[in-house]
């Protein structure tokens, strides 16, 4: 067979030498351009120093944009009643208990991404039986502030009558549906998961919903018992955060790296001195220290009552040398000093908020490093969830209910009580008869009965 020949292109020698030399040079010539244009137009580069000292300040704006709008977001439902501070607290403890319980994955070191997926699917109660019990929880607690405080509304009504002498019997009869429901539910294979799913609700049931409970009854014992304490853990936080940030040195505990001794020393002096001056002025106000007899009222209602002993002003005779010290310092004799109860009350309420409250927070911060998390959420920007924001006002709410009915509150005999009495200790004739015994007496006493 013929050889086929592949055809020869021929090129001069000048030409070819000069193509070579364009190759050769264009690159490197392009290469140069390319680095003169990047080293004109690169910005130069920030240190990790820079870099992190701006996060900060940025951290520390929006932290702070949202401390006061949060703060006075407060303030205008404290001013529009009772009934708005109650919602309130409804509403962050739903979110609180969304975020905890949302931290119970079913995924576990032994179950893969498959595995949960199965267990969803053979589950797919879980979530229902979760908020079905958080309701149930809600219905029984709530409607016992609401009997013990709007007696005189509720025994007096034949519509809320039926409910309120049975609510603990129809509390419980809901709770064993879901009891029920939850065993019924139970499948082989997911018992462990299922079941840690289960004390986990109720765990947070406990700590977060009895909790806001307690919360609501100090509100409906006087706004004053649940502004003033809210607000020194408010101000705690505050102050140990610039403490802190200014002349913190020494880490204070291990769950919390930023807290250091320097923040936690410097707010505890700022919350006593704050502490004692807010209750004060606020205690003048009847809106903030009358217990709730009518949840329609605001800060522009007329409202009287008989104020607490431990709101009224006493005289304390000094000791003759401070009176003598005092005298001298004023140029006036000085021989008393006029103090209130409160204001001792407020010392012991601030240490609380101070040195006990945040072991609260320390608590969730062991929390979020069980299951290595930065929050618990992002609902508030710079500041995480809202569990991250009520951790310590869970415990002080708590803390504020136990002292004032243990050391403060009074108990007198209101219609309210009697009326519950009436109703559930008699019989339909003997209210009859009480009731003609009731106006013989208020006729004998020359009062006109309508």
């Amino acid at each position: 067979m013929p050889k086929v020949t592949e055809p020869i292109v021929s090129v001069s020698p000048p030409i070819a030498r000069q193509q070579q030399q364009q190759q050769q040079v264009t690159p490197v010539k392009t290469a140069k351009v390319k680095s003169s244009h990047k080293e004109e137009i690169a910005p130069p580069k920030s240190s990790p120093q820079d870099v992190e000292t701006i996060k900060k300040r940025q951290g520390f704006f929006t932290r702070t944009l949202w401390t006061f709008i949060m703060i006075g977001g407060f303030i205008g439902l404290l001013l529009m009643g009772h009934t708005y501070m109650i919602l309130l607290v409804m509403l962050c403890q739903t979110l609180v208990y969304r975020e905890v319980t949302a931290l119970f994955s079913l995924k576990s070191s032994a179950l893969g991404s498959n595995d949960a997926e199965k267990v969803k699917e053979k589950d797919p109660w879980s979530k229902t039986l979760n908020w079905y019990f958080f309701a149930v929880t809600n219905y029984f607690l709530y409607g016992e502030s609401i009997i013990y405080y709007f007696k005189h509304v509720v025994f007096a009504d034949a519509q809320l009558l039926p409910f309120a002498t049975n609510h603990r019997m129809i509390s419980f009869t809901l709770y064993t549906i879901g009891f029920m429901g939850f065993v019924m539910s139970l499948k082989k294979g997911y018992l462990k998961q299922q079941f840690g799913l289960f004390c986990w609700v109720h765990m947070t049931l406990l700590l977060i919903v009895v909790s806001s409970h307690f919360i609501v009854n100090n509100i409906l014992e006087g706004l004053i018992w649940f502004w003033v304490p809210a607000s020194l853990v408010i101000c705690n936080d505050v102050f140990a955060y610039v403490w802190g940030i200014t002349l913190g040195r020494t880490p204070l505990i291990k769950l919390s790296p930023k807290k250091t001794v320097e923040g936690f020393v410097g707010a505890f002096w700022c919350t006593i001195i704050f502490g004692i001056l807010w209750g004060t002025y606020f205690m003048r106000f009847n809106y903030m220290i009358c217990p709730v007899h009518d949840l329609g009222v605001d800060a522009w209602s007329s409202i009287k009552c008989k104020p607490n002993p431990v709101f009224l002003w006493r005289e304390l005779e000094l000791w003759m040398p401070l009176s003598m010290l005092f005298s001298k310092l004023l140029g006036h004799p000085i021989t008393t000093i006029s103090y209130a109860p409160y204001q001792l009350h407020l010392l012991f309420m601030s240490c609380f908020a101070s040195l006990v409250a945040p072991f609260g927070g320390f608590f969730a911060s062991g929390f979020k490093r069980a299951f290595n998390i930065k929050d618990f959420g992002h609902s508030i920007p710079g500041h995480g969830g809202m569990t991250d924001r009520m951790d310590c006002q869970f415990l002080m709410g708590v803390f504020t209910y136990v002292y004032y009915s243990s050391l403060i509150r009074q108990h007198y005999v209101t219609v309210g009580s009697i009326l519950q009495t009436i109703v559930s200790g008699l019989t339909v004739d003997e209210q009859l008869e009480l009731l003609a015994d009731l106006k013989k007496y208020l006729h004998g006493q020359g009062v006109a009965i309508p």
